[in-house]
């Protein structure tokens, strides 16, 4: 199962550096490869209490947010994007429901892992990856998970948010020099220099991921699939290639299946100049997780 609503796509002050339009246009890719969608509802706000401070939640819900907070986000929480928030989160809440009966379902939005329990940042409001893993554990879906952030950036407000979370594993790799300048520690990390390319990088994945699995014991398996980490990519510094990220991708998904634990993916960070192309890369990474080879595209989509 694939989550996506119309409303992942909030309106951004003109000429804002936010790409928000990739969610659009990374549903039509995956449309364009033949997949249907479910829609999400908006998290309610008991949900959000389980990692947010109800300060913080209650300016989010009510589209007031501190103009202080506002600027570490990045943009302005009006009631588009505070309702976008919310949906956000209650797509990676059906997405993991679903991978729970079903094996897999991808949110095509959320990964926000930077927003922390009093505030957001870096183009992060509500932790969607934690408010779900704390909801999981809480309400007695799984007794434990492991998050997965192939993010370039740590997943510093993830691992903040559920540090005292009994049940839940962190995991991050990411560029060690880009942002947050300042690291939380999550449960594993893994830094990265600049200009990693795809040998080193799969390398050093490989080397974690059975160690991952023998240290969480998931019952689910929650990843944040950012495509940043590719050498195109106007915030990564990771040089991976499409054949990288492919690779990357197909790891992890076999690494969930030889242990047997539904995986449930979030889209993550993406900042290519060229929406549409950022887009299909999305898409590719989405289908791939999910082991859905993407067929060719309609025409005006230049493959994959």
């Amino acid at each position: 199962m694939f989550v996506f609503h119309p409303g992942y796509a909030a309106p951004l002050p003109e000429g804002h550096r936010f790409p928000m339009s990739k969610y659009e246009a990374t549903r039509d890719a995956l449309a364009a490869a033949g997949v249907s969608f479910a829609e999400p509802q908006e998290a309610p706000r008991d949900l959000i209490l389980g990692v947010h401070l109800p300060g913080y939640a209650d300016a989010v819900i009510e589209a007031r947010v501190d103009p202080a907070i506002e600027r570490r986000i990045g943009f302005p929480v009006t009631p588009a994007v505070a309702r976008r928030s919310r949906l956000s989160v209650g797509g990676s809440w059906a997405a993991a429901l679903h991978a729970l009966a079903h094996g897999f379902a991808a949110n095509v939005a959320g990964g926000s892992h930077h927003a922390m329990p009093d505030g957001g940042a870096g183009f992060c409001v509500l932790n969607d990856l934690a408010i779900v893993a704390a909801g999981l554990i809480d309400g007695g879906h799984v007794r434990r998970l492991l998050v997965i952030d192939l993010d370039v950036h740590q997943g510093d407000g993830t691992a903040e948010c559920l540090k005292a979370r009994t049940g839940a594993f962190t995991f991050s790799i990411h560029a060690e020099r880009n942002f947050p300048v300042r690291k939380a520690q999550s449960s594993r990390d893994v830094g990265l220099p600049d200009g990693t390319g795809d040998a080193d990088y799969l390398a050093a994945l490989s080397a974690e991921l059975p160690g991952l699995f023998r240290a969480a014991r998931p019952e689910l398996v929650m990843v944040q699939a950012g495509v940043d980490p590719h050498r195109d990519d106007r915030l990564g510094r990771l040089d991976l290639s499409d054949e990288g990220l492919i690779t990357r991708d197909t790891m992890v998904r076999e690494a969930c299946r030889a242990a047997g634990v539904p995986m449930m993916a979030t889209l993550g960070g993406g900042y290519d100049a060229d929406v549409q192309r950022l887009g299909r890369r999305h898409a590719r990474s989405l289908l791939t997780l999910g082991g859905l080879d993407p067929p060719a595209m309609r025409p005006g989509y230049e493959g994959w």
